[in-house]
C-alpha cells in the first residue's frame, strides 16, 4: 500500500488520562500522525465520518456504546478504515465481539509504545495484529462446545414446549411426565445452555436454532 505522509490515526478512550497518554507517546514516531481524540463510542463515530483516518485505537469497554459496537458502526461508514483494539482485558467474548465487528487486531494497554506503533502500520498495510494473549482466547473461543448440543432428545422437547411459554405442571401433562422430571430436566437445560431463567433459555434457544 502506497502511504502519502504519515498513518493517520484517532484514538477512543473515555478515560482522559489514558488517551493524553498516548498523545504523548505517539509524538516519538514521525511516520504516525494523532489527527482525533474521542471519549465515547458515538463521538468516535462522529469523529471517524470527518477526518477519514487510516487507523482508530479504540478501547473496549466503554458506557452506552462499547468498543465492539462503535467498531462496527466505523466500518459500516468507512470500511477502509482499520480499528485496532487497544484493551485492558482479553476474555475470550470481548476478543471475539471484537474481531467479529470488524476489528483488524486486539492489543493490551500494557504493550510497549514500540509494539504499539508497529501495531498501527500492521493494521494500516491490512495485517491482522494480535497480542498473544488475544490470540489464545480465540483459540479457546473456537473450541468451546456449541451450547445445547449436549442436549437430550427429551430436553429438546421440553424446551421446545418451554419456548411456547408452558409452566412445568402443562409440560408434564403434555409429555405424560411427573412435574419433577420435567423439574430436573428444566434444571438441566438451564444449566447447559448456561442460561439463569427460564426466559433466557427461550432466547437461547431461538437464537441458537435449536427449536423451530
Amino acid at each position: 500500500m502506497d502511504q502519502q505522509g504519515p498513518i493517520r490515526v484517532v484514538t477512543v478512550d473515555d478515560h482522559t488520562i489514558l488517551l493524553g497518554g498516548l498523545r504523548f507517546l505517539l509524538l516519538a514516531f514521525d511516520d504516525i500522525e494523532l489527527v482525533g481524540e474521542a471519549r465515547s463510542g458515538a463521538e468516535a463515530v462522529r469523529l471517524c465520518a470527518k477526518v477519514e483516518p487510516d487507523v482508530v485505537l479504540m478501547d473496549m469497554m466503554m458506557p452506552e456504546m462499547d468498543g465492539a459496537a462503535t467498531t462496527r458502526a466505523i466500518k459500516e461508514q468507512s470500511p477502509n478504515i482499520q480499528v485496532l483494539v487497544l484493551s485492558s482485558f482479553h476474555d475470550q467474548d470481548s476478543v471475539q465481539r471484537a474481531m467479529e465487528a470488524g476489528a483488524s487486531g486486539y492489543l493490551l494497554k500494557d504493550v510497549p509504545i514500540d509494539d504499539l506503533a508497529d501495531g498501527i502500520r500492521a493494521a494500516h498495510a491490512g495485517k491482522l495484529v494480535m497480542a498473544p494473549e488475544a490470540a489464545r482466547a480465540l483459540v479457546r473461543a473456537a473450541h468451546r462446545p456449541r451450547p445445547g448440543v449436549d442436549l437430550t432428545e427429551r430436553q429438546l422437547e421440553i424446551l421446545t414446549l418451554l419456548v411456547e411459554g408452558l409452566s412445568n405442571n402443562e409440560i408434564a401433562e403434555r409429555l405424560f411426565l411427573s412435574p419433577y422430571t420435567v423439574r430436573n430436566h428444566v434444571s438441566e437445560i438451564l444449566a447447559k445452555l448456561g442460561a439463569s431463567s427460564r426466559t433466557e433459555a427461550a432466547t437461547l434457544a431461538l437464537r441458537l436454532g435449536l427449536v423451530g
